[in-house]
């Protein structure tokens, strides 16, 4: 897919015009105002939501979508939904270590079901602090100052990328979680629409067929939802304290059709033909029946602290349930689409580096993140025993594996995901450029190097994980390193030390710590962040 020129097209009769602007919606364009300083007030005209009657009609209607819904939902997952209330920050920070900066966070915040939590995270410790058990972390507690200062540095970010974000959904309490962030935070905000969901189970319409009937009322009863407020939408955005000059939608490649393969996994179920009761229950809960599929969000930004006056930020979720192939055909075509920004690129989000297909978790997790309620669930779900926190399998596999751009040597040392990191660090841009993959201790934490130490960072062993299963009853935690930030800046060469490092990454970091403040954590993944320096570091 290219991109799209930055103009309207000349005046044309009404039924055309409107014809044109619905394509360029579906084609996922937003144009920017053509003011001198070429920013924009106000977002594109929004796609129309979907009501609780047309979500529950593309749940099960398979492939026959009526024509005008399907036009709909397809504006709807096409096009992003900007909002630009808020001005430009003044004066940006700076730091000893390398000047002016810019700081870019990613967090997958886990749909947004501790919302409060991730909110107060942005705000800083002194909003978090609240949330810190005090018994495991008392007053004066080294970790206790740790995860406080983690906070106040993710407060400092000037963009920041979330993948999983709810609008609408019971199991976030309806809220647009990524409006409401951004309203706290004082910053605009893109939003592109990753899946509609249609499960029964989300939409209240579920009727657990092969559990009993004395528990199934029980069952029905705590999915029913609201269905005034009930919106159905998941997805990937991105927030700035810098206005939003133009914002774009990339599907990607199907590689895993959560509607099709999950319907036809469950279809037994529906017909009531299981004999194992558990089983039958555990796969109802589990399933995502869903519209869409994975996407990319590109949004340019206005940042006149760069001499180049643009920012463009990536956000991108690549698919968990494929085989690492499905995975770098989606980074392919994402990395085609950008492939003639002639300014500097942040390219971030969950790549689900799992080096295998799926990522192991919890049952309590899975249903935890399904319906938001797995205090119900623990207490009735059939007396099996479902929250023993048994992993779904395949941990042995990954455990320990946390870096997945190591080179792949067949029988040695294998590395499905190699392709992937290759395909990114051998891409060159129209311009030249190539993604930052240098690693020199000088400008990474702890003295670290290696690949990418300075954007990502590096533990003793591989990368700093970024994703933890949850522990199982030998306590053996499964850790990978998920979540990932590349920039493009001004080295035509990936590992180039001598390169510029004007606007090049500096301190990775994983903030692990302020994600387990309590008992449980914030979300499945850690929260990541780097500097960029707006002009060539002293040193």
């Amino acid at each position: 897919m290219k991109n799209e020129k930055n103009h309207f097209a000349p005046s044309l009769p009404t039924r055309s015009l409107a014809l044109t602007l619905a394509l360029l919606f579906c084609a996922g364009v937003v144009f920017a105002a053509p003011s001198a300083s070429r920013r924009i007030d106000r977002g594109p005209t929004p796609p129309t939501l979907l009501t609780f009657s047309e979500l529950e009609t593309l749940g099960g209607c398979g492939n026959e979508i009526p024509t005008e819904l399907k036009a709909r939902m397809d504006a709807l997952l096409n096009t992003p939904f900007v909002e630009n209330g808020f001005p430009a920050p003044g004066r940006p920070r700076t730091t000893p270590a390398i000047g002016r900066f810019l700081r870019v966070a990613e967090w997958n915040i886990e749909r947004g079901i501790n919302f409060d939590m991730v909110r107060a995270a942005f705000l800083g410790g002194a909003a978090l602090d609240r949330y810190i058990d005090g018994k495991k972390f008392p007053k004066n507690d080294a970790k206790r100052a740790l995860i406080l200062e983690q906070a106040d540095a993710l407060r400092q970010a000037d963009v920041i990328i979330l993948n999983e974000a709810d609008w609408g959904m019971k199991r976030t309490g309806y809220r647009n979680v990524t409006k409401e962030l951004a309203a706290s935070l004082r910053m605009n905000y893109a939003y592109a629409v990753e899946f509609l969901e249609v499960d029964p189970v989300q939409l209240g319409t579920e009727t657990f067929e092969g559990v009993p009937e004395e528990e199934r009322a029980k069952f029905v009863s705590e999915i029913q939802v609201d269905r005034s407020r009930y919106l159905g939408m998941h997805g990937t955005a991105v927030l700035s304290r810098y206005p939003i000059r133009n914002a774009q939608v990339l599907r990607l490649p199907l590689v895993y059709d959560w509607y099709a393969r999950e319907k036809k996994a469950v279809s037994p179920i529906e017909k009531g033909k299981r004999e194992l009761i558990e089983k039958a229950f555990l796969e109802t809960v589990q399933r995502e029946i869903r519209r869409g599929g994975r996407n990319a969000l590109r949004v340019d930004l206005d940042v006149p602290a760069l001499t180049e006056k643009t920012v463009t930020v990536v956000a991108t979720h690549l698919e968990n349930r494929t085989e690492p192939k499905g995975r770098r055909e989606q980074m392919k075509e994402l990395l085609k689409w950008i492939a003639d920004v002639p300014n500097p690129v942040v390219l971030a989000g969950d790549l689900n580096t799992t080096m295998g297909d799926g990522t192991p978790t919890s049952v309590r997790r899975e249903i935890l993140k399904r319906v938001g309620s797995p205090t119900f669930w623990a207490k009735n779900a059939l007396g099996v025993g479902l929250f023993t926190n048994a992993l779904m399998g395949g941990v042995n596999y990954f455990k320990n594996h946390n870096d997945p751009t190591m080179k792949n040597v067949p029988l040695v040392a294998p590395n499905p995901e190699a392709g992937l990191f290759d395909d990114l660090e051998d891409m060159r841009f129209a311009d030249g450029m190539a993604f930052d993959f240098r690693g020199d201790r000088t400008r990474a934490l702890d003295d670290k190097e290696g690949t990418l130490a300075n954007s990502n960072q590096r533990a003793a062993k591989g990368f700093r994980p970024t994703f933890e299963t949850e522990r199982t009853f030998a306590s053996v935690a499964g850790e990978f390193k998920l979540d990932w930030i590349f920039v493009k800046a001004f080295s035509a060469k990936p590992r180039d030390e001598k390169a510029s490092y004007r606007f090049a990454p500096h301190f990775g970091r994983t903030l692990a710590e302020l994600n387990e403040p309590g008992e449980d954590r914030i979300s499945d993944h850690c929260p990541i962040l780097t500097d960029l320096p707006f002009d060539e570091p002293a040193r």
